[in-house]
């Protein structure tokens, strides 16, 4: 959601420029049917404050519609730590 949102809003003053890091908390869900969007896990710890990464076996582009339940459970996950008490 990230890339639509910058893209849209102001796509050249919001990218992240080479040898920066990202410091919001990130959580990953990799869906194997989002071929061109996988990255390596390693790339990605480099340059984002990983929080929860998760490669899932099931799902794509259109997660929201085909895994539903997975992705709620993911973004819950995600964020139950990071909520105050």
């Amino acid at each position: 959601m990230r890339r639509y949102f910058e893209h849209r809003h102001d796509p050249l003053s919001r990218r992240v420029e080479p040898g920066s890091r990202v410091t919001v908390p990130t959580g990953v869900a990799m869906f194997p049917g989002e071929r061109e969007l996988i990255v390596p896990r390693e790339w990605a710890d480099r340059v984002y404050d990983i929080h929860r990464w998760r490669d899932l076996p099931e799902g794509g582009h259109f997660a929201a519609i085909e895994q539903p339940d997975v992705l709620i459970d993911e973004i819950r996950a995600f964020f139950r730590p990071l909520r105050s008490s």
